[in-house]
């Protein structure tokens, strides 16, 4: 089990009742730091997953990278350069 590091955070009154609300009513969890932890992780990969696709915006229009994808796509589309 991973080790746990107990924080305190200064939340709101309706924050605090609603994760009590998805844990104890609508069973998002077993606990209310598992509710906590669930959210915290769905967040962290949506702001991970924007970043990236923001990079990726920019890479379309990074000649330098278009031109390193082209280069490869010509390498890899050589039959001879795959084993066989």
């Amino acid at each position: 089990m991973p080790a746990r590091t107990k924080r305190t955070y200064n939340l709101s009154a309706s924050t605090v009742r609603r994760v009590r609300e998805l844990a104890e009513h609508y069973g998002a969890a077993k606990t209310q730091d598992g509710v906590v932890e669930l959210a915290v992780e769905r967040f962290y990969f949506e702001a991970r997953d924007r970043a990236e696709g923001e990079q990726w915006a920019a890479a379309a229009s990074d000649p330098e990278f278009q031109a390193e994808m082209a280069e490869i796509a010509e390498i890899y589309d050589q039959p001879e350069t795959w084993p066989k």
